[in-house]
């Protein structure tokens, strides 16, 4: 079942297209990531999703309401976390939840909501003297008030340290869990991949690509490269490589063989075999393509620059 759906939406700052023809959907309990670099239309769909800006075209509809005239009701089951949340300096951080839970009508236990991020020994300090991270953790556990079936974050982990950042993901983990969605902006692509199912990259305000890392990587054309150290790479070792199925391509460095293979371990024994049988071998190493790489070939270069029709039809899938 689609919670989000997003059709061809278009909107315009001025003279400046913020986002572009962007279409797609996420399902229920599904965790979505929005990744792009700055200014790529990640904060401004999210607003469109919320309401806090209106499209120029195209619709969104989240809960089968529609976003521009049933906002109400799709925030009433939203937990929100936005890009710039404003704390009250002179409340403390358990008031801030308190309040969140008395706007929701909700029963949560303000005390156990700040443990669950980290701001136990805080609770009672004002916002006005905690860090930039300790608001973050703040402003997350006011979005996690009322078990939302939808939580929205916009970059969460801006001012987080490396704890900090280490529970959101478990709390990300456990609220797809429990069934709801999640849907995340960053820029920031170890914690998108760590924790997302699917991801959207964004670029100049369209959608450059859909899916999951693992797909993204097949339809970029390598999973794995095997990195050989052997004595010396023969003619007759680089040939047998290029034969193996699942071999994309061979190439020799400073001594160092490198097959890029289909990540398939058959195919890596394989590969650490011909250089064994050759005689040669020395030793191995691997490196597995990253979400950085493939972030890199959808916002880089001749993929870039491809015509995005195909993704939007897979978007809609």
């Amino acid at each position: 079942m689609s919670v989000i759906e997003i059709d061809h939406l278009t909107k315009w700052y001025g003279g400046v297209t913020a986002v572009s023809d962007l279409s797609l959907t996420v399902e229920s309990g599904e965790v979505f990531g929005f990744l792009g670099p700055n200014g790529a239309g990640k904060s401004t769909t999210i607003n469109a999703m919320l309401d806090f800006t209106t499209p120029t075209s195209g619709s969104i509809r989240i809960f089968g309401h529609d976003a521009h005239e049933e906002s109400v009701a799709i925030r009433h089951r939203s937990g929100l976390l936005l890009e710039g949340y404003g704390a009250y300096p002179q409340l403390s951080g358990r008031e801030h939840v308190a309040h969140a839970i008395a706007t929701k009508d909700a029963d949560d236990d303000p005390d156990e909501l700040l443990d669950r991020v980290g701001l136990d020994g805080a609770r009672n300090r004002r916002a006005g003297g905690y860090s930039k991270g300790m608001r973050q953790r703040m402003a997350i556990a006011v979005a996690l008030v009322g078990d939302p079936d939808l939580l929205v974050l916009d970059e969460p982990s801006t001012g987080l340290d490396p704890n900090g950042a280490r529970r959101l993901r478990e709390l990300v983990a456990r609220a797809a869990d429990r069934g709801a969605t999640v849907v995340f902006s960053s820029h920031i692509l170890e914690q998108v991949e760590a924790v997302a199912d699917r991801i959207a990259i964004l670029f100049d305000g369209e959608l450059a690509t859909v899916g999951g890392v693992a797909e993204l990587r097949d339809e970029l054309g390598a999973n794995t490269t095997v990195k050989l150290d052997v004595t010396t790479a023969t003619d007759e070792l680089l040939a047998t490589l290029r034969s193996l199925d699942g071999v994309r391509d061979v190439t020799v460095r400073n001594g160092t063989v490198a097959v890029a293979c289909d990540g398939d371990g058959e195919t890596k024994r394989a590969v650490v075999n011909a250089a064994a049988d050759a005689g040669v071998y020395r030793d191995f190493s691997l490196a597995e393509t990253s979400l950085g790489d493939v972030f890199s070939r959808y916002t880089e270069g001749d993929v870039a620059k491809r015509g995005t029709s195909q993704q939007h039809a897979e978007a809609r899938r």
